[in-house]
């Protein structure tokens, strides 16, 4: 998922130096909302990931 925003923010710095205004809002848009996501499951995942090897199992 890191991939794709990494993809998006460069269509939008591309799209940006050519003049293309509404794609490159577009493009940083769908980048920004697909961090987010990644960094919600991250922590999500590091959250129970530690919890589960705390158990003692």
């Amino acid at each position: 998922m890191l991939r794709w925003t990494v993809t998006f923010l460069i269509i939008a710095l591309v799209a940006a130096v050519f003049g293309f205004g509404g794609i490159a809002a577009g493009a940083a848009g769908i980048a920004k909302i697909l961090f987010v996501i990644f960094l919600v499951l991250f922590l999500i995942s590091f959250v129970f990931g530690r919890r589960a090897g705390n158990s003692g199992v």
